[in-house]
């Protein structure tokens, strides 16, 4: 529990340090600090944070595992999954649903380790106004500083994200119930009662009002995405015995002091506090939103390998930076483009409140598409009757509608930045996606059938020469280019032959012991086999350890005399030409060749050894 708290609960946790401040400062006030103002956005963000997060997240959400593993790209292969046997579209739709939700989660997490940040660094000014000039600096490098430690992983400084958050927490409610003591009938403000009463008397105002109240809710995805590091219990308790209260109560505080004194809504976070205590909170809010832009970064990398293993993605240099997490990963391309994006952002909107205005479009485009998917399995997979699903997607689908609807009205004020990083990724994964549908069939039309050519091998007696052939190929029913080329070139064959074919299933883990699948192709005798393995989409594709596994339980007739550290690799290396063939817009042709030439080497993605690979070309019209 403690340490689902340290990286679970970061970003939604840090929320307090601008979600009340932004209410009342969007659009000149449009949000006063009268009672009726301020009771009404206590209750919504209350009310928010119960519906969104406790009931949505928490108690429904986080029930839809697939296998053990969360988030918007493993809910979608879960939803994709229980609807075999549906029609087609329905699947692709569902499958479309999840990139763009994880197109959508780049575009938050551009926006949050500078929205954090900075709202940290701000501090500075209720210290000392002079200060000012150096919140964007500061944050520019804690940010600068943030990115280049990633690739020592998160393990190293893993142990401390648990006790620090744990007394941010323990600040953050301490500080709240000092100012609720001394006003007591902020609590009116957790009847729902006055949210109504907001929007009843003042429509307009609460509907711009929840366009920041959402704020109070970002990272709610946070607790499904990293469920497959820490498991469900842990996550539910975290929240319910230590982050719901503390926040609930910070919130009240703010609001309390909000009536109390009205100057001090341009920044109530560090207003709560006594002068002493100020410089102190602003170090430990510093250290919490970097634990919480850690949080967003490392969600980045795992969507990344997951959109990899799915086929929507060009392989990508993958480093594992812990022996004992498989989930902790670096993802040295992600890493750059993150922090290229999010320097941009912060040099560019230099201040908390301009950011809050990017934010939110994303993040209830998010919780639109969870839902959706959420709702397919539901009925698919609990066999939910129809009537509970109506239910529930209403309740959900209109209090997040209003807040997408709400955010809208900021699109050209800010919102448009995470739209269009979402719309670029999803173009890129779709555009990947769909292309490389188009290269495997037109190089299945240059590789032939596998079974003529065995059978052109066996009649003509070609020469064996000692050793053994690894091949990786998608499929043991058409013939690896290397292999063709081998054999037209050199006109030999290896003693031992070994066909590789790698699966993704729409599950994050496959067992060992159910990895490996061996096929003779019809003949025990002749030294070729085909291996399927098959991968969970969060699982290494590593195939020397394929065929160590092979070797090991002694799977074909070959492996007797099969030395898995003496075996030779032999890659087909596709050249891509742009022609006039239809399939993709020349663009997007342009744009599936550029991010093929600049993929990770498919030997590097199965982790084959350099000094036994071979690699040999082969051109592929697109």
């Amino acid at each position: 529990m403690l340490a689902a708290l340290g990286v679970v609960y970061g970003d939604i946790g840090t929320s307090p340090l601008y979600a009340m401040q932004t209410v009342f400062s969007i659009d000149n006030g449009a949000v006063q600090p009268t009672p009726l103002d301020v009771y009404g956005v206590v209750s919504l963000i209350f009310w928010s944070i119960t519906l969104v997060v406790s009931i949505k997240y928490v108690l429904f959400v986080l029930r839809a595992d697939n296998d053990g593993e969360g988030g918007v790209m493993a809910l979608a292969a879960l939803a994709r999954r229980v609807l075999t046997g549906t029609p087609g579209r329905r699947a692709a739709l569902v499958m479309a649903l999840g990139v763009l939700g994880a197109a959508l989660f780049y575009g938050d997490s551009v926006i949050t380790p500078a929205i954090s940040v900075l709202s940290a660094i701000e501090g500075l000014e209720v210290v000392s106004p002079g200060l000012a000039d150096l919140v964007v600096p500061i944050a520019a490098a804690i940010l600068a500083m943030l990115f280049a430690v990633q690739r020592w992983g998160t393990h190293r400084v893993g142990s401390l994200f648990g006790p620090v958050m744990l007394l941010w927490f323990a600040a953050v409610g301490v500080a709240g119930l000092r100012e609720v003591f001394g006003r007591p009938s902020i609590l009116q403000g957790l009847s729902p009662s006055y949210a109504v009463a907001f929007a009843a008397d003042r429509p307009c105002a609460a509907f711009i009002a929840m366009g920041a109240v959402v704020l109070a809710i970002t990272g709610a995805e946070a607790l499904y995405a990293d469920m497959g590091h820490f498991g469900r219990s842990p996550i539910r308790r975290a929240w319910f015995l230590i982050v719901f209260p503390a926040l609930t109560l910070n919130y009240l505080a703010q609001g309390a002091l909000i009536l109390r004194d009205p100057a001090t809504r341009a920044n109530p976070f560090y207003l709560l506090l006594p002068s002493w205590a100020q410089l102190p909170m602003i170090v430990l809010a510093t250290v919490a939103t970097v634990i919480a832009s850690q949080a967003v970064i490392s969600g980045a990398f795992s969507v990344s390998r997951q959109a990899l293993r799915l086929g929507f993605l060009p392989h990508l240099r993958i480093r594992h930076t812990s022996s004992r997490q498989e989930g902790q990963i670096y993802v040295p391309a992600v890493n750059r483009g993150l922090f290229v994006a999010v320097l941009a952002v912060t040099l560019t909107f230099r201040a908390s409140t301009r950011l809050a205005t990017a934010y939110g479009v994303a993040v209830t485009g998010t919780f639109l598409i969870t839902t959706a998917l959420l709702l397919a399995v539901a009925r698919a997979y609990w066999r939910w009757p129809v009537w509970r699903v109506l239910v529930v997607g209403v309740v959900f689908g209109v209090v997040e509608l209003t807040y997408f609807a709400a955010n809208l009205t900021k699109v050209t004020h800010g919102g448009w930045l995470t739209l269009l990083i979402a719309a670029a990724v999803f173009t890129v994964m779709m555009t990947w996606q769909r292309g490389r549908e188009i290269v495997t069939a037109r190089r299945h039309e240059l590789e032939g059938p596998l079974s003529w050519l065995l059978d052109k091998v066996r009649d003509a007696g070609v020469l064996r020469v000692p050793g053994t052939a690894v091949l990786p190929h998608p499929t043991k029913d058409t013939t690896p280019l290397a292999l063709r080329a081998n054999l037209q070139f050199n006109h030999v064959l290896h003693e031992r032959v070994v066909i590789i074919s790698g699966r993704t299933e729409t599950v994050p883990h496959i067992p060992r012991d159910q990895r490996l699948t061996v096929d003779d192709l019809s003949d025990p005798d002749d030294g070729i086999v085909h291996i399927t393995a098959r991968f969970g989409f969060q699982d290494r594709a590593d195939f020397p350890e394929v065929l160590r596994q092979a070797a090991a339980r002694h799977l074909g007739e070959l492996t007797g005399e099969l030395d898995p550290d003496k075996a030779s690799y032999f890659v087909s290396r596709i050249s891509l030409r742009r022609t006039d063939r239809p399939g993709m817009s020349a663009w997007r042709k342009a744009l599936f060749i550029s991010m093929a030439h600049n993929a990770a080497s498919q030997a590097e993605f199965l982790c084959l050894p350099y000094d036994r690979t071979v690699v040999m070309g082969s051109h592929v019209d697109l």
